[in-house]
């Protein structure tokens, strides 16, 4: 019999998208944080789910995978039958110790060399986004926000650079993400992953004879345990890291314009005293948190913060509550570039924390040094949309004016 508190009418579906899209979110992770930081979730027409709020919570769950496995998805509403055939091949939805033998494979590609390679990369496309940003009078910023990313996934998987704008394309269809979408999107979703993976194959297949410093390199001449990964592995970890590399950094660069936009106090502040970038981008990932939840399945019956959990129940874990927890952060929803310590789980924690992190902050690094070199101040230039989504937290349209700075500051001194 479950607990009375867990159940509790007042309780809202925390999967409904719209909960997100209408910003009123915030305010019932607050309550619930207060309330019942573990409580069960019913959804009209769905299963039911677990959701965990508080920081502490979250960090205990994402420390324990032998309780709280991956292998059953990583999100709320995924394809049942995709999960299925990738679990345990993914590396996102994979439990140690298997998921630590990719991990080390994958990670084996980001030498010293191919990271200095793509900061290079990083900073030319950068400034050539900006250039053409300015050159208006006004832009969509969520066309400038989707190039970054998807342009450094593609470097590192050693996708050539006559093949990003295609990329561009089949991976914005595939992962539309929201309930916008009607059958003839999802039918094109379909179609976009299609293409992708036989992109892979191809790629794939051409790294088998000739490797380079690039991580389907690295996939396809690694091994575990004696023996290397499977074709499909391959394929469905490039996948994963295209899908997750793109979404996060995107969204936390227009949710951190956004922020800036609506506190210009703390946009002067970081354009005088540019020393302070990488407390503001650390800032910006815990005040916009992307990824909003995290999916685990418990492996055994146990407990989280009291509340009693059975075998196989759905467990979600809320980053985006986690990073607005009251009691590890002042003022929590407060945007403040100077605030430290912040010990905020944007990109999880334990044997999952992010294996890109380090890149992401580094794209947000040189994304957000050269807009406040170039850009004196930054306006909203129509409606702000944000998605209708229970996993992104992220903005459909973010149109803006950018007044160009007179002159620029030299880069003496940053970071």
């Amino acid at each position: 019999m479950r607990s009375d508190a867990a159940t509790a009418a007042d309780v809202p579906d925390l999967s409904d998208p719209l909960l997100y899209e209408s910003g009123e979110a915030l305010a019932v992770w607050r309550r619930l944080r207060a309330e019942r930081p573990v409580c069960r979730v019913v959804r009209p027409g769905g299963g039911p789910f677990w959701a965990v709020l508080s920081h502490e919570l979250v960090t205990q769950v994402l420390s324990r995978p032998d309780v709280f496995s991956s292998t059953g998805g990583m999100r709320l509403d995924a394809d049942e039958t995709a999960t299925a055939a990738g679990a345990g091949k993914m590396m996102v939805i994979s439990d140690p110790p298997r998921h630590g033998k990719i991990r080390r494979i994958m990670s084996s590609a980001f030498t010293p060399r191919t990271v200095r390679r793509l900061e290079r990369n990083m900073r030319t496309t950068v400034t050539g986004l900006l250039q053409d940003a300015l050159a208006g009078d006004t832009c969509e910023f969520t066309e400038v926000a989707a190039r970054l990313p998807l342009s450094v996934i593609c470097d590192l998987l050693g996708v050539p650079r006559a093949d990003w704008d295609f990329m561009l394309s089949r991976t914005m269809t595939a992962f539309g993400v929201g309930d916008r979408a009607g059958a003839t999107d999802a039918a094109a979703a379909a179609v976009a992953h299609t293409e992708l993976f036989q992109y892979y194959d191809a790629l794939m297949r051409e790294r088998r004879r000739a490797p380079k410093d690039d991580i389907i390199s690295a996939l396809v001449h690694g091994t575990i345990d004696g023996e290397p990964l499977a074709s499909t592995e391959v394929i469905l970890n490039c996948n994963g890291l295209i899908s997750g590399g793109n979404e996060t950094t995107r969204h936390a660069t227009l949710g951190g314009l956004l922020a800036f936009i609506e506190n210009p106090d703390q946009w002067t502040l970081l354009r005088e005293r540019p020393e302070l970038l990488p407390s503001a981008v650390q800032e910006v990932l815990r005040y916009t948190s992307p990824a909003m939840h995290l999916l685990r399945t418990a492996t055994r019956d146990t407990e989280i913060g009291g509340e009693p959990i059975r075998t196989g129940d759905r467990i979600t874990l809320w980053l985006a509550s986690a990073n607005r927890d009251e009691r590890v952060f002042a003022d929590p929803d407060a945007f403040d570039i100077t605030r430290s310590p912040n010990r905020h789980l944007t990109f999880a924690h334990g044997p999952h924390h992010c294996i890109g992190a380090t890149l992401a902050a580094t794209e947000l690094t040189i994304m957000f040094d050269e807009l406040t070199r170039r850009v004196e101040r930054a306006r909203p230039a129509g409606p702000v949309r944000r998605m209708r989504s229970n996993l992104i937290g992220g903005l459909e349209s973010l149109p803006v004016s950018l007044t160009p700075a007179n002159g620029s500051r030299t880069r003496e001194g940053r970071t």
